[in-house]
């Protein structure tokens, strides 16, 4: 996965302004994303890539649409130091992973990185760091597709998804 960098602090206003709150679509609001706080990032962002940011990343307001709209453009995982609660939970609900790792901020722009949720760890560009256990339940749902999908038993899930690239 290749990283976008984000640093401390980054709210949902930011990932997703709130003149979209009206669209529900992942790949319309996908194109919004980071508007007006990094304009690239909509254009050049790539499915797979991740995104890597400091403390509190997702705080605000419990919009929904900043988890949907990342997801939409491609996006399998965000890692950053903490998250917002209501983003984290938000992120699990939609199906995307949000990872905690401590080291987040030792992780640059363009890196590539890999996960290893089995035995807890990232690889970037051959570095490994600690990140924080996800619990089983909470990676069925990502796996899923998201707690609705997961609720409804709309697709069979492994346990653990060992790893994600």
């Amino acid at each position: 996965m290749r990283v976008w960098k984000f640093g401390d602090n980054i709210d949902t206003d930011a990932i997703m302004p709130g003149r979209y709150l009206s669209i529900y679509d992942p790949h319309v609001l996908a194109k919004h994303a980071f508007e007006g706080t990094r304009d690239e990032f909509a254009r050049e962002v790539k499915p797979g890539d991740a995104i890597v940011a400091g403390k509190n990343f997702g705080c605000g307001s419990s919009r929904e649409h900043a988890p949907i709209a990342l997801k939409g453009a491609g996006i399998t995982m965000v890692i950053a130091e903490s998250f917002a609660r209501i983003f984290y939970r938000n992120a699990i609900n939609v199906g995307l992973l949000p990872v905690v790792c401590d080291k987040a901020g030792s992780i640059l722009e363009g890196e590539n990185v890999m996960v290893d949720l089995i035995g807890g760890y990232l690889i970037v560009d051959g570095r490994k760091l600690s990140i924080e256990p996800i619990p089983e339940f909470l990676m069925r749902i990502v796996d899923s597709g998201g707690l609705v999908e997961y609720a409804c038993g709309l697709q069979e899930v492994p346990v653990c998804t060992a790893s994600h690239q």
